[in-house]
């Protein structure tokens, strides 16, 4: 949620900062309407203070005059104070209305892009940050999508899982199941050896939860709702992990706080058809590793690079062929501010398949949450959160089934097999 003060302030960057996302005219018109409201508040909230002063002296002189047996003179001043009282509550009442208005808003604004970030509508027009210098794999015409290689080696039971659950619930069993597992293990040992501390969080969380990084009210349709118990399946750890400093006061020596955590994670991916879609390119579950950086204002850039290269780490020892794109405008999420995308070559459907989302998110996702830490001058702060993918398994398993397939079998990459157990999938 961006900062009243920041709309005040560099009122210019803002919008301009949100024209890069292509917002309608009438929501970036809520820039001048937030400053109306929060001049309104702080009106009212003057006129309130005197009022409330005035409530007080009087209910003082009242109260003096009933000791001293004054009930005539008394009386007519009561009935002020009830007045006076009458309209502080109207007061009130305005008060609550400019403020769910304020809050209202910038709960719908989404984060200022940096000034890096282009401006564009969709993807289309996102940039190639890093592109894949080396040759890319061509397997031939013959070469299985990995949709087919797990019925053929009995890896991934689509059918199954769709009867089980629906579509878009894959179901592992076998040596699937170890591979999966294996690279759960692999990206969480190589995070805790980066640093990283190890969480392992709730599934489901609260409303407050799920607004202080972003998700309400902005992606309602893609999370599952349990409505009897008013609660929502994670679309990522990064909700419940980054909560966990919801509301703290920190300090400079905290920083960096690094966490790290595996969750399934469930998005309802609603109206995704289509070849594209098919196999593990897009499902309703799946499992990821995340990490998670708060850091001070000033070391969160740098702070995302280092995470940058700790994705790009786990993909080398994969060898997997990747790229990194910088998102446009259009294409950043809400609560980010600066986005990079890693790709991996799917060398059967010959396409780039997402793996992992690295952003900074500046103060967007503390000012929701609270999460303050005290400065050297003992001045309260809004901290930095980061976040990224490390990595998301779905995509990753396709990648190394296709990429890795022989006429013996699917290799395993030798970083996994201390972790599989076995070094060939036949």
């Amino acid at each position: 949620m961006l900062e009243i003060k920041l709309l005040r302030e560099e009122k210019e960057r803002v919008i301009e900062g949100l024209k890069k996302r292509h917002l309608p005219e009438e929501q970036l018109a809520y820039v001048d309407e937030v400053i109306a409201l929060d001049d309104s508040r702080k009106k009212i909230q003057t006129e309130s203070d005197v009022l409330k002063s005035q409530i007080n002296q009087l209910s003082k002189e009242v109260g003096d005059l009933f000791k001293q047996g004054k009930r005539d003179e008394a009386n007519p001043l009561k009935e002020k104070v009830a007045e006076l009282k009458s309209k502080n509550e109207v007061m009130d009442s305005e008060m609550n209305t400019v403020k769910n208005r304020i809050e209202e808003i910038l709960l719908s604004l989404p984060n200022v892009p940096h000034s890096s970030v282009k401006s564009g509508k969709g993807e289309e027009e996102n940039e190639v940050y890093q592109a894949w210098d080396n040759e890319l794999p061509d397997l031939g015409e013959s070469a299985m999508p990995h949709w087919e290689l797990a019925e053929k080696y009995n890896l991934i039971d689509f059918k199954l899982g769709a009867f089980i659950t629906g579509s878009g619930f894959p179901l592992f069993r076998g040596k699937g199941a170890k591979l999966e597992r294996a690279l759960i293990n692999f990206f969480l040992e190589e995070a805790s050896e980066a640093g990283y501390e190890e969480i392992i969080p709730p599934l489901l969380v609260n409303e407050d939860t799920a607004r202080g990084t972003g998700q309400i009210p902005d992606k309602e349709g893609q999370m599952y709702y349990c409505e009897k118990d008013d609660l929502y399946l994670i679309p990522t750890a990064e909700v419940p992990i980054t909560n966990i400093y919801r509301g703290q006061l920190v300090t400079e020596n905290d920083f960096p706080i690094k966490l790290t955590g595996y969750t399934p994670c469930f998005r309802r991916e609603a109206g995704s058809y289509g070849s594209d879609v098919k196999g593990l390119n897009r499902v309703h579950q799946f499992d990821k590793v995340e990490i998670v950086q708060i850091q001070h204002p000033d070391k969160s850039y740098d702070t995302l690079m280092t995470m940058l290269s700790h994705v790009e780490g786990l993909l080398n020892k994969l060898g997997l062929p990747y790229r990194i794109l910088k998102l446009c405008g259009g294409d950043t999420g809400s609560a980010a501010a600066l986005t990079y995308d890693f790709e991996v070559y799917s060398a059967a459907q010959k396409r780039w398949l997402e793996v992992s989302s690295v952003s900074n998110f500046e103060t967007f996702q503390t000012n929701r949450m609270k999460l303050r830490y005290k400065d050297e001058n003992g001045k309260t702060q809004l901290a930095h959160t980061l976040n990224g993918s490390a990595l998301a398994l779905a995509r990753i398993v396709a990648a190394l089934l296709e990429n890795n397939q022989t006429e013996a079998g699917i290799k395993i990459p030798e970083t996994l097999q201390a972790y599989t157990k076995f070094s060939i999938i036949d």
